[in-house]
């Protein structure tokens, strides 16, 4: 080499590693929200509450109490995401308030049962398609992984390709939906359905609890009403997960949740009273399908096509949003040292190549193995526990840093958090008694996650975590 070009060499300056790009606004921030969000359990869901409160007050009650909850949850974790805007959703709340460990168990948590619901949700839209194209029905599996593939070779090119196509399924999922509940009211008869109601309100036990024990019957079955509602409801904190990439944190983070959660609101409340316009409550009560019955009463023998379209529009949007957000979480670990310093890898286009790609193939393998619904089973305690400890954080840091900047305060802080709290805690115990033997294994997996959490340091030791004030954002 001469001597001219190496001195050019030492004078150019050393190539800064690439970064996330700071380009998403409200718009994306709704999509992801409602995308995440709406999607098959408000098309099964209703029957499973039907069954357990048949009185339309006490049905629709329920799905306004979910609602209320998962606001001020939105709202609590709004105030952290202006707070910290750092890409990753909840494990860099939890590791900034509680410490490395918490967060460590939160960031592992959150992305195995995130990639898990790309892999569930692909599957069932393998299904879908086989039945509404013969061809297909004996390559669900294919298309299952075809689609997961597609979907994570489109994100590679970059996050904006991510945000619009976001916005256009999402945009897609709200019409096909709109135009699903005008439909039932312009072509359904509701008289059937009114008297059946009207019959059906007088009672408010629960099916099959003596009248002696009513009150305790009805107590236990809003309980477990609740809990599968809000489930429901789970996805509201989507925009979270890209609180870096957001272009004024302070303002889109808030504005976002807070229309977003409004929004899947009215959409549930709109799909439960069209759905009780055509069926009675004791009709809906227990089917696995309640939206295919009604679609069914309105469209006839072409209800069943009509509902798996608008299935299949519904499950794209959550796809392509749980794998934009499980891409962020192994990148915001590898940053704090948790992850080996690949895993923050970013592409031009501002994706997180490594880590996406890691997310694809742990969802391939829960396809082909058909090992998703026992990794989510086992992750459904951390599922609560994970806002457990997001909401604490938020009275952590209001206590330890009492004056950090924070654009957005949440409204009504201390009761609003508090009661946000309460639920989760209430959440947890509920967990352990529906489901002991997959909690106790969850509670093992727990107690093990520690020694492997020092094993993951001591491996990682000679790389120290990034420091949140001086990680860059390109614009």
């Amino acid at each position: 080499m001469s001597t001219t070009a190496r001195a050019s060499e030492q004078a150019s300056p050393q190539r800064a590693p690439r970064q996330l790009l700071r380009v998403l606004g409200v718009a994306f921030g709704l999509a992801i929200i409602v995308g995440n969000t709406i999607g098959m359990g408000i098309l099964r869901t209703p029957g499973d509450i039907a069954a357990r409160l048949p009185s339309v007050p006490l049905f629709l009650g329920a799905w306004v109490v979910g609602g209320v909850y998962a606001m001020l949850g939105a709202l609590s974790l709004a105030e952290l995401g202006a707070m910290i805007p750092r890409s990753g959703g909840q494990y860099v709340f939890v590791r900034h308030a509680l410490g490395p460990y918490a967060g460590f168990v939160v960031g592992w948590s959150d992305w195995l049962s995130t990639t898990g619901t790309v892999s569930a949700v692909a599957i069932v839209f393998g299904e879908y398609t086989g039945a509404l194209v013969p061809s297909l029905a004996a390559h669900g599996t294919a298309v299952a992984c075809l689609v997961v593939l597609a979907f994570a070779m489109l994100q590679w090119g970059g996050v904006r390709w991510g945000d619009r196509t976001q916005q256009l399924i999402t945009l897609l999922k709200a019409v096909a939906l709109i135009a699903l509940v005008i439909a039932i009211f312009a072509w359904g008869s509701g008289a059937h359905a009114a008297a059946a109601s009207a019959a059906s309100t007088a009672s408010t036990a629960a099916p099959g609890v003596p009248a002696s024990s009513a009150g305790l019957g009805l107590l236990a079955a809003l309980v477990l009403s609740l809990q599968g509602v809000i489930y429901t409801y789970d996805g509201w904190n989507g925009v979270i997960y890209f609180s870096e990439e957001v272009r004024d944190p302070g303002h889109d983070i808030p504005r976002s949740m807070f229309l977003g959660v409004v929004s899947v609101i009215v959409v549930y409340l709109s799909l439960n009273v069209a759905f009780l316009h055509v069926l009675p409550i004791h009709r809906m009560a227990g089917d696995p399908f309640v939206a295919g019955a009604a679609a069914s009463a309105v469209f006839g023998p072409n209800g069943d096509t009509v509902i798996r379209v608008v299935m299949l529009v519904s499950l794209l949007a959550t796809i392509n949003a749980s794998t934009l957000m499980a891409s962020r979480v192994p990148f915001a670990m590898s940053r704090d040292g948790l992850l080996p310093a690949r895993a923050a890898q970013v592409n031009e286009g501002g994706t997180p190549t490594w880590a996406l790609a890691a997310g694809t193939a742990v969802a391939l393998a829960f396809i082909l193995t058909g090992t998703f619904d026992e990794v989510l089973a086992l992750l459904a305690f951390y599922f609560v526990l994970n806002y457990l400890l997001s909401f604490t954080s938020l009275f952590v840091l209001r206590r330890r840093e009492p004056d950090a900047p924070r654009p957005y305060r949440v409204w009504g802080y201390p009761w609003t958090t508090g009661i946000a709290l309460a639920g989760s805690c209430a959440f947890v115990i509920g967990s352990i008694v529906g489901d002991r033997v997959n909690s106790v294994r969850s509670l093992i997996l727990l107690a093990l996650s520690y020694p492997a959490y020092l094993l993951v340091k001591r491996a990682l030791g000679a790389r120290g975590p990034s420091s949140p004030d001086t990680t860059s954002i390109t614009p």
